[in-house]
């Protein structure tokens, strides 16, 4: 008996070992799983601590490169608690060698981890020995099919591995023996394709066979020369593929399989494929007539490694409903309004054609509407061969749409639709007492997924889907924490450098698609500041601030050539955009009014990134303009009570929000504010630039009670109005659908929009209570402070930092006793706010619980 006890004693003392011993998990490279080519020289590494053992710190780390079982450089212990953005430090790497690194830490309780599972990578390539072929034929002048190239490979040894490196102009899909090449969708992706277009890159050794191959890539369109941005061919008017397989042989030795002269070119089933309008597929067409191709010798110096994951398929709605509208159609309505496409199998005689338009809503009558989809087609139209059952989906284009309707004779089975956007990790997740506030959140998260389609874009289903900076910006926050946007944001960043005019001035859209004069306005512009400041907050991504760092200042100086005795008062404006407007009634706010705010946000922005950069001189001097600016704002629009011009919703909320104000001022102008939303019955009147900082500036400044009513409110103008019309995504405009049923002007009327969700950001932060102490970044210093309100009974919402999850699990039971249980990561610290409760608590990472009795007032 004794030694039985002895033995459970021993096993528990292991086991407890064990449980406490720290790991190191989710390993990154340059904020990617594995990435195939990254064209930093320096990468730099990321990973995250596990355990279960409470204050838990990393003390110290040593990382190890791999060149196959070789270690080829190590960086010694380092005493450091960093592991976020960890750089390489080592000799050159090779181009297009694929290498993979390690990491073992020590943390402050003694343990010391044994290496971790191999993490990989690979470099980019710096020489090209492909060359750029376009079709040898005669292209149609207009409805143009999809050019298909292809070539065989007859490898004359036993194949060790395969490595495939894609571009086109246009977009590409590539096929090794009938099979798929990765799973991305529209490759390359949209860049500012003449100063920058991404190549992919993907390990085929699986694919190849021996005997012959045959490889074949299809091209479209796209964004490269399609209808995009109300004009056609912005970038080129001829499709073409670079293409470049590096095979190694078991021997040892290598063979370079290139586009060049030997390729063929034709045409197939795919007879036409636009964005905006579909895609048309017409089963009976096979190539047989292959012409040559024509070689060009284009200069490769505007390849870059892609940096952010490609779009990909990702829910699939398959419990559809069939309607036959009052109109006597056909329709399916998925139950979502979501941005992809529809698949489906098919059976009946050749010839016979099936017919899919796509909208977001039916009208008042319940019958099919896509009038707000302006010149957009979003028709997807499949011709059927005849031969049996028959499988259809699209390739090269996306629509927005919850409904579908079919015109057909053909009998279709396993219809689904399949939501397409970037595949970046998913990382928050939110829920309370409050059904239609969870359906809310729903909307964010789906407007945020259905737009964040390789760029960050105004909406998924009409003839715009443009990279619009002004929604970026006022989105971007809360963007971070339902996705990991970094690499996302990264790869539109440096467009936007790369678009960015001479001058200083920012296009409206990233890439700029329309044109030099189409640049310049407030709230758009300084996307060129919020973001990259957004994401090194977020992220603590260092070296993006710094890269971006020219971009801000640019911006700034370019506001201050047009800013005669420190006032922004030229130039044309979108200003508050669709800010609310009645009969009776305007809430306009003067534009001058957010020209000025935004001049300041902006150096503001520019003076936060040159102190962590090191650049006191920049700090000096923009610190002088920030203070000119704020002066000349006071002096223009602001009376002595703190009542500023216009006296609207966004007045103040810029005002107070960007500190343009004297502090004795700040808190007239917030009564000033919460005054103006109690004259409206409790409702918002704010547009674009003044919604996304409403809440939060209302709670700085005393008022969440206030930002309560707002959240809560369900009629119009409000978040919860189309939660409560039966919306599940964010709306363009606050009206979108009347209260009659009946829709706003057809010239504008997105159901697809995410700008007006920022509100998500207030909610994680104040229902939730999570939030980044303002000392840190990346989230190494985190506070949690819910704010109780709403008659919410309980709030559970998590965030997948970069260290770790981050969790809150609150409930009010009785009607005045408060529970909560926190999660707070390794290697990381927190003070946690308990309701009910005076002050605050350190705490390290671990699981805490707390309970409380609260003031039922």
């Amino acid at each position: 008996m004794n030694k039985l006890l002895s033995l459970l004693f021993v096993s528990q003392v292991i086991y407890f070992h064990l449980s406490a011993q720290v790991q190191v998990k989710q390993l990154l490279t340059e904020g990617l799983k594995d990435p195939q080519s990254i064209d930093n020289v320096h990468p730099r590494f990321s990973w995250k601590l596990s355990t279960e053992q409470k204050n838990t710190l990393q003390s110290a780390y040593e990382i190890t490169i791999l060149d196959g079982k070789k270690p080829t450089w190590t960086s010694g212990k380092i005493s450091s608690d960093e592991t976020l953005h960890v750089p390489y430090e080592g000799a050159a790497l090779t181009p297009g060698k694929q290498y993979s690194w390690k990491v073992k830490i020590w943390d402050n309780h003694g343990h010391t981890t044994t290496s971790s599972e191999p993490a990989y990578f690979r470099m980019g390539i710096t020489e090209w020995k492909a060359k750029w072929i376009e079709p040898g034929y005669q292209e149609a002048a207009s409805n143009r099919p999809c050019p298909i190239f292809k070539t065989s490979f007859h490898p004359g040894k036993k194949v060790a591995s395969a490595v495939t490196y894609i571009t086109s102009h246009g977009l590409y899909e590539a096929q090794i023996n009938g099979k798929k090449v990765g799973d991305g969708l529209l490759t390359p992706g949209f860049t500012s394709y003449n100063k920058r277009l991404q190549y992919q890159v993907y390990d085929v050794t699986n694919l190849l066979q021996a005997g012959d191959n045959n490889i074949e890539i299809t091209v479209a369109s796209g964004w490269y020369r399609g209808t995009i941005g109300w004009g056609t061919d912005k970038y080129g008017k001829t499709l073409g593929v670079l293409y470049q397989m590096e095979v190694t042989y078991t021997d040892g030795t290598k063979e370079t399989v290139i586009s060049d002269g030997n390729w063929k070119s034709g045409t197939g089933k795919i007879t036409y494929a636009e964005i905006y309008n579909g895609e048309w597929q017409d089963n009976r067409k096979e190539t047989t007539n292959w012409s040559g191709v024509k070689v060009l010798d284009i200069p490769t110096n505007n390849l870059v490694a892609s940096v952010s994951p490609p779009v990909t398929k990702q829910e699939v709605f398959s419990n559809i409903k069939r309607i036959k509208t009052p109109a006597g159609e056909d329709v399916i309505d998925f139950g979502q309004n979501l941005s992809g496409f529809v698949h489906f199998k098919a059976s009946g005689n050749a010839g016979d054609s099936i017919i899919l338009e796509h909208g977001e809503i039916l009208d008042k009558k319940g019958n099919f509407y896509n009038a707000n989809l302006r010149s957009a087609a979003a028709t997807d139209i499949f011709v059927l061969s005849g031969k049996g059952e028959e499988f259809f989906e699209p390739h090269f284009t996306f629509h927005g749409f919850r409904y579908v309707r079919v015109r057909t004779k053909a009998k279709m089975t396993n219809i689904e639709a399949v939501a397409t956007y970037s595949n970046i990790p998913a990382t928050g997740v939110f829920e309370c007492s409050n059904s239609m506030i969870n359906q809310l959140q729903h909307n964010i998260q789906w407007s945020q997924v259905d737009n964040f389609v390789d760029i960050p874009t105004d909406c998924p289903q009409r003839d715009e889907r443009l990279g619009w900076t002004g929604d970026a910006q006022a989105f971007v926050q809360t963007s971070t924490f339902n996705r990991n946007v970094n690499t996302f944001f990264l790869k539109w960043l440096r467009d936007l450098a790369a678009d960015q005019l001479q001058n200083g001035s920012v296009p409206f859209v990233i890439p700029n698609v329309l044109g030099s004069d189409a640049s310049g306005s407030a709230g758009w512009g300084d996307a060129a500041t919020v973001v990259p400041w957004t994401m090194y907050q977020a992220y603590s991504d260092k070296r993006l601030l710094e890269n971006q760092y020219p971009s801000m200042k640019a911006w700034v100086d370019f506001i201050q050539s047009n800013s005669p005795k420190n006032m922004w008062a030229t130039g044309s404006h979108f200003g508050d955009w669709l800010s609310y407007k009645s009969e009776n009634r305007s809430a306009d706010t003067y534009t001058y009014i957010t020209t000025q705010c935004y001049y300041a946000l902006s150096t503001q922005l520019v003076i936060n990134a040159a102190r962590v950069l090191g650049k006191q001189d920049d700090v000096d001097k923009y610190s002088a303009l920030l203070q000119k600016i704020k002066d000349a704002f006071v002096a223009e629009y602001v009376t002595a009570n703190g009542r500023i011009m216009s006296n609207t919703q966004t007045s103040y909320v810029l005002a107070l929000a960007f500190d343009m104000l004297p502090e004795h001022m700040r808190p007239m102008a917030a009564k000033n504010l919460a005054d103006d939303i109690a004259s409206y019955n409790n409702h918002l009147t704010t547009g674009f630039l003044g919604t996304y900082l409403l809440s939060n500036t209302l709670t700085r400044f005393g008022y969440t009670d206030v930002a309560y009513k707002l959240l809560l409110q369900d009629t119009y103008p409000s978040w919860l109005y189309p939660v409560k019309m039966g919306a599940t995504t964010i709306w363009e405009r606050w009206d979108g659908m009347k209260t009659d049923s009946t829709f706003q002007t057809i010239e504008m009327n997105s159901f697809n929009h995410y700008a007006y969700g920022a509100i998500g950001d207030w909610m994680y932060k104040n229902i939730a209570g999570i939030n980044m102490d303002s000392s840190s970044t990346g989230f190494k210093k985190i506070v949690i402070r819910p704010r109780l309100g709403g008659n919410l009974t309980y709030a559970k919402a998590s965030y997948e930092s970069g260290y770790g999850k981050i969790a809150v699990d609150w409930k009010i039971k009785d009607g005045n006793m408060f529970s909560m249980d926190v999660e707070i990561p390794a290697n990381t610290t927190a003070e946690i706010y308990v309701p009910g409760k005076e002050g605050k608590e350190a705490v390290g990472s671990g699981k805490y619980h707390y309970e409380a009795t609260i003031n039922k007032n």
